[in-house]
């Protein structure tokens, strides 16, 4: 762990899994009670110099660290397929691409408003730093997503403590030693443990913001723990992201897009398509593509040559994700399978595809956050907008159309965050992310997710 600028250990460890194997490979520390204390303590400490940092001062460091990242991408990526599963050079695409991530978020400022500028008084809106940012992030994308807090917080004059989850939290520990050699001490704290940890963060007075990655669930339990002192808070939760095909699709160019829309990372992706939509005309065809492009793509161990998609990143997950599979077995819906996974001890799941089981169905309401696609008919676009906004989700979603306008059209229709137009998967740093109903509150990304980590203050000067 990383704790006020210095080298930190833990009386406790966790134990660390590699998802390929389900055999523990490492030890990570489980930050104490007490040594939360000191971090937070020790951002509250640095936050009274940081604060005070002129802006390019910290672009430049957040924009260093993100070089340092870059840097260290290929050292990084094999231990991060050792704890995450991904493969070695999807791994590596995700680090660099976090480093390159902290680039554009350092050439971002916040904005000045001046409401009137005359004779008789200026009155201007700045933006200010909130404080001491808690900063939780995932397993299913632990470097890009826990940058995604990082950068936009140091940028805006906060510091921070960084907790990843426990299921990853090598990579993200290591990334505290390299950025302590750049930042002030006490800027970046950086943290690890068990399931204990993460509700004494959100519970503890030292906080002024709470920023959450998770599940819908954990997310509502954070925002329950912080309205009790009124924390800020930003929550990026689950979602039951669904896709519209059109009729009028050229199936030949979309097919592989629309699957790995849905299966990139084994579908651990909380933007991924889970529900697929397809009109009558074109439903089988494009199943039958599908599950032929499930059929030849490789699913086994990250760190062996030729693999595509990793195994589901923890046992929890790996059992929900059975459970849902054997739910749509013992209802007799029909599913169509991928390739042989590996029958090790790890945490693998075929890539799985249900050919059209009932709006009502478990696989269809439910997010499995892994390998399992439901595919459902539509004849009437009324109708199926309809069932795609019959959801308590309301991330992402996408619409596949040569219909450009129509396409737009269904777009504006859909009741999420993101909708993507003949593409998925495609977020920047530049444009704002957040979810609607329960899929999350606040924004990440872009100068809005920027200002979250900062608060009006409205001055007004008297001049005459």
């Amino acid at each position: 762990m990383t704790i006020n600028g210095a080298p930190a250990r833990a009386d406790s460890w966790i134990s660390v899994v590699n998802p390929a194997t389900g055999r523990v490979f490492a030890q990570a520390p489980d930050c104490s009670a007490a040594q939360l204390d000191q971090a937070v303590a020790a951002a509250r400490q640095a936050f009274t110099t940081w604060r005070k940092v002129p802006l390019e001062e910290r672009q430049a460091l957040v924009r260093k660290a993100g070089t340092r990242l870059i840097e260290n991408a290929p050292e990084l990526s094999r231990l991060f397929t050792q704890e995450q599963g991904r493969p070695v050079g999807a791994a590596e695409q995700e680090i660099a691409g976090a480093g390159l991530w902290m680039h554009a978020v350092a050439q971002m400022a916040p904005p000045i408003h001046v409401s009137e500028d005359s004779a008789a008084q200026l009155v201007e809106t700045r933006y200010v730093p909130l404080g001491v940012i808690c900063a939780i992030s995932p397993w299913n994308f632990p470097v890009s997503l826990a940058m995604w807090k990082v950068a936009p917080a140091l940028v805006a004059g906060n510091t921070i403590v960084l907790k990843p989850s426990p299921f990853t939290p090598l990579c993200t520990l290591r990334i505290g030693q390299i950025f302590a050699e750049i930042l002030p001490a006490g800027v970046l704290n950086v943290i690890s443990g068990g399931d204990a940890l993460g509700p004494l963060m959100t519970a503890h007075p030292g906080f002024d913001k709470i920023s959450f990655t998770g599940s819908s669930a954990t997310g509502k339990r954070v925002m329950e723990s912080a309205a009790k002192d009124l924390k800020r808070v930003t929550l990026e939760l689950g979602g039951n992201d669904a896709a519209i095909v059109m009729p009028d699709v050229d199936l030949d160019e979309v097919a592989e897009k629309i699957f790995f829309g849905a299966f990139f990372n084994t579908s651990q992706i909380c933007v991924a398509t889970k529900r697929l939509y397809v009109h009558d005309s074109i439903y089988d065809d494009l199943r039958d593509r599908l599950v032929a492009i499930a059929q030849r793509t490789k699913v086994g161990d990250g760190s062996e040559q030729g693999t595509v998609l990793g195994p589901i990143q923890n046992e929890r997950q790996y059992r929900r994700v059975s459970e849902l599979l054997e739910d749509a077995r013992n209802a007799n819906l029909t599913l169509l399978h991928g390739g042989e996974v590996p029958n090790n001890g790890g945490y693998f799941i075929p890539l799985t595809i249900v050919d059209n089981p009932p709006e009502n169905a478990r696989v269809v309401q439910e997010e499995a956050f892994g390998p399992i696609l439901p595919m459902l008919r539509f004849t009437e676009i009324d109708e199926v907008i309809e069932r795609v906004n019959d959801s308590e989700y309301g991330l992402a979603g996408a619409v596949w159309s040569k219909d450009t306008d129509k396409a737009l059209e269904i777009a504006r229709s859909i009741e999420t965050g993101t909708v993507w137009i003949n593409q998925n998967l495609m977020l920047r740093p530049d444009t704002a992310f957040g979810g609607r109903k329960n899929s999350g509150l606040g924004v990440e990304n872009g100068l809005d997710g920027l200002l979250e980590y900062m608060a009006p203050q409205a001055v007004y000067l008297a001049r005459g």
